[in-house]
């Protein structure tokens, strides 16, 4: 009976070590795969092309990619907060300078990985000729409220607002002007009927979720200056390693593919 007894203590303490064993593989494990994830934050108009981009680089390297999307001004105040990011890209080149003045972003891994375009984009079903008449349609009376990202956080709200002091509009429409807090807001305010037009990226309007719901006008890159869009690796990132590689990969023909075909142009070609 002792025996018996001793031997069921004996197997239990056996499945209690196997568990503890279990728990501690689990674990170490888990970590593992916290190490090889890295957290990005990027601007609003690499919603599209940035989520394509970080999966194939998955795919490639098994490293995961964890993208949150803004403004750049506020992306870069959450930085200088402390926000746990290891990469930051930027829709200008200024945010992350000042990131690096600040000591926050490593300045030998700046570079510029693309050029923006923007666009005057309206609703599918709008009267409005604007891939005809551009820039005249903001003149409609029927035009009420005109979305733009907030040019004190968002690049390209700052670039809507030089596009319409170089057509002499700013003037006369400024009181209809509504800002969103980046420029995927800015297009969600034409998209929900709040604005009757929209400066938006191009990126924005040709991603896949987009085909059929708008009309756009590519506005000249000579009216507004140029959308240098500009990437850095955040100095206290945990995953330097991971994050160098993951910047190194955007550089390659596989990411620059997906870039162009969401209608960034790339530094060489410009």
């Amino acid at each position: 009976m002792r025996s018996s007894s001793t031997l069921m203590r004996f197997f239990a303490a056996l499945n209690s070590i196997a568990f503890l064993l279990f728990i501690f593989a689990l674990s170490a494990a888990q970590s593992k795969a916290a190490d090889h994830e890295i957290n990005v934050a990027a601007a609003a108009d690499l919603s599209s092309a940035l989520q394509e981009v970080a999966a194939n680089f998955e795919k490639r390297t098994g490293v995961a990619v964890k993208l949150s999307f803004g403004a750049s001004g506020a992306l870069t105040q959450q930085i200088q907060n402390g926000a746990p990011f290891d990469v930051f890209f930027s829709a200008d080149m200024d945010y992350p300078k000042q990131l690096i003045a600040g000591g926050q972003a490593e300045s030998a891994t700046l570079y510029r990985y693309a050029v923006g375009r923007l666009v005057l984009w309206v609703p599918a079903d709008s009267h409005l000729d604007v891939e005809h008449k551009g820039m005249d349609v903001l003149l409609d009376p029927t035009v009420k409220k005109i979305s733009i990202g907030n040019p004190q956080h968002a690049p390209y709200g700052r670039a809507a607002v030089a596009a319409l002091k170089h057509y002499g509009l700013y003037d006369k429409l400024t009181g209809k002007l509504v800002l969103g807090e980046n420029v995927a807001q800015a297009a969600q305010f034409a998209e929900s009927g709040n604005a009757q037009v929209a400066f938006v990226a191009l990126a924005h309007v040709i991603a896949p979720a987009m085909q059929g719901k708008g009309k756009y006008w590519v506005v000249p890159a000579e009216a507004y200056p140029p959308l240098d869009q500009g990437v850095v690796l955040i100095s206290r990132s945990p995953h330097q390693k991971d994050a160098a590689a993951f910047l190194g990969y955007m550089k390659s023909t596989e990411a620059s593919a997906v870039l162009r075909r969401y209608g960034f142009s790339l530094p060489e070609a410009n």
